[in-house]
């Protein structure tokens, strides 16, 4: 499993990656820089520079708050800061570590993720 960091700013935010190919090649697009957005009130979301490997993913997931995701048929990370209903595409990638709070602010706003040496 692979640590992460979201570098919002001064602040940093923790998250482990899962042992899954969509993780996997995930974590080999790192470092990224990303704008995130607010959708639908329950999750930020920005755009990947490519689609991921989606191999052997589960064809729905039900997200919980501080879930990582990849919603596969837009091909956009997706992080859950208020659980959600099971929906198809939607694949886990991993998941925070401790408080998201950075990430609850209005407006759309610049995060740098990357892999924690």
């Amino acid at each position: 499993m692979t640590e992460i960091q979201f570098i919002l700013g001064s602040e940093r935010l923790f998250a482990t990656l899962d042992d899954s190919p969509a993780a996997r090649d995930f974590a080999a697009m790192l470092p990224l820089e990303l704008t995130l957005s607010d959708y639908h009130g329950t999750e930020k979301i920005a755009d990947l520079p490519r689609k991921l490997d989606t191999t052997g993913a589960p064809a729905s997931y039900k997200p919980e708050t501080g879930d990582i995701t990849l919603y596969a048929p837009w091909g956009n990370l997706a992080i859950f800061y208020k659980p959600f209903q099971s929906s198809r595409g939607l694949v886990r990638l991993g998941r925070f570590d401790g408080s998201i709070s950075a990430l609850l602010k209005d407006g759309d706003f610049p995060v740098r993720i990357e892999i924690v040496e």
